[in-house]
């Protein structure tokens, strides 16, 4: 059988891959991007599912607009408004099937084979995987615990002539990493000044255990004349109400948008109109405030005991950076006093300790850092955390 050429430059996920272990009986999983299912607002889904089927049972059970099912574009765009993006209008949005699909609309609409790409060095691994399967050249750029680094991120835009910048500002994913305000508007202007796309992924913004993060780039674009035409925006509900519903959106100059929805025509028609009437009704109840602030109490607790069981059991063994919030803990082994600091090594002797990890390379487009690590803090409670990270220390 003859397969698609553009499938040479894609491999399986090493994360997913990783999973299949994750069946053992005992293992402590620090591995997952998974929000713990015990968060989940089982209530409040229930009675939104009866009122999607009570209210209006044609809408929620029939096929719908590929642009999305309008109650739920309604109260997407008022979310959108309540953080500062107060040009969002409900037909300035699409609904997707989570926010990794507006990711590959992304793709779809923008990349050529050949074109650049540049991400955060390291980034979310599926978007690497994800524009190399539409041909394109990734391009890493460093960071630092306050995000990207924008004067090497301004050198490879000038150097490299990307299609677009994709990232994650907001305790990024692998790297718990807050982009400063300052780099913000800095972006937003590199970007109106080279007519460069860039794309902003928040699946994690609402998940801060102190103060709030700085605005979203989306909200600051009144602050930069111009920007707003170079920003692409992805949403997400998957990590603050429920993976399974798949719900995520894409907010787009609306050349692109049309494009896209074009692209999600071919795709899957339309993102589950039962789906996204139960998410319609649930934002219309007004349920998330109570849910955000038990989660964020939750993890918070889960994240500050992770950060003080590293200290305690693997001391100068790790260099770490406290996350503000997100799911992640961002880490490399420093082989100080001659101990490990392979994280592939690591995770092959951990899952034999009973715990597992995902070492850092993977989330990097070139030249991986084999030191580095990600731990998720999300799906443990803080007892199993603490165990985990004992186990851990025990795999050195």
């Amino acid at each position: 059988m003859q397969f698609a050429e553009r499938l040479d430059h894609v491999e399986t996920s090493a994360i997913r891959e990783l999973f299949k272990l994750l069946g053992r009986p005992g293992i402590i999983s620090f591995a997952g991007g998974f929000p713990d299912a015990a968060m989940f607002d089982v209530q409040g889904i229930r009675q939104a599912v009866n009122l999607a089927l009570e209210q209006e049972p044609g809408g929620a059970l029939q096929y719908g607009a590929t642009e999305g099912y309008n109650p739920l574009r309604e109260q997407l765009a008022a979310l959108m408004q309540a953080k500062g993006c107060t040009q969002v209008r409900p037909d300035g949005l699409i609904v997707t099937t989570g926010s990794q699909q507006a990711l590959d609309l992304v793709g779809k609409t923008l990349i050529n084979p050949g074109d650049k790409v540049i991400v955060e060095a390291p980034t979310f691994l599926a978007t690497i995987q994800c524009f190399r399967l539409y041909g394109a050249r990734v391009v890493g750029a460093p960071i630092d615990d306050r995000g990207v680094q924008v004067d090497q991120l301004e050198r490879l835009m000038l150097e490299h002539r990307p299609k677009l910048v994709y990232l994650i500002p907001t305790f990024g994913n692998p790297s718990g990493a807050t982009l400063s305000l300052e780099r913000r508007l800095r972006i937003l202007e590199i970007a109106v000044r080279t007519q460069t796309v860039v794309v902003e992924d928040d699946p994690y913004g609402d998940l801060y255990f102190g103060a709030p993060p700085p605005a979203s780039m989306l909200a600051l674009c009144d602050q930069v004349p111009g920007s707003r035409e170079w920003l692409v925006h992805c949403g997400s509900l998957s990590k603050v109400l429920s993976p399974g519903l798949r719900v995520g959106w894409m907010i787009a100059p609306a050349e692109m948008l049309a494009r896209a929805t074009m692209c999600k025509q071919f795709s899957d028609a339309h993102t589950s109109t039962f789906a996204q009437s139960t998410a319609a009704h649930y934002l219309k109840a007004g349920r998330m405030p109570d849910t955000l602030a038990r989660v964020r109490q939750v993890y918070a607790e889960r994240a500050r005991t992770m950060g003080e069981c590293l200290q305690q059991h693997l001391g100068d063994a790790i260099d770490f950076t406290q996350p503000g919030g997100g799911l992640f803990f961002w880490a490399r082994l420093t082989g100080k006093q001659g101990r490990l600091a392979d994280a592939g090594e690591l995770a092959r002797r951990a899952i034999d300790k009973g715990v597992a990890f995902v070492p850092g390379a993977p989330f990097f487009p070139h030249d991986p850092d084999p030191a580095s690590l990600r731990l998720s803090f999300a799906t443990a409670g803080v007892e199993k955390i603490r165990e985990g990270v004992e186990r851990l220390a025990q795999a050195f």
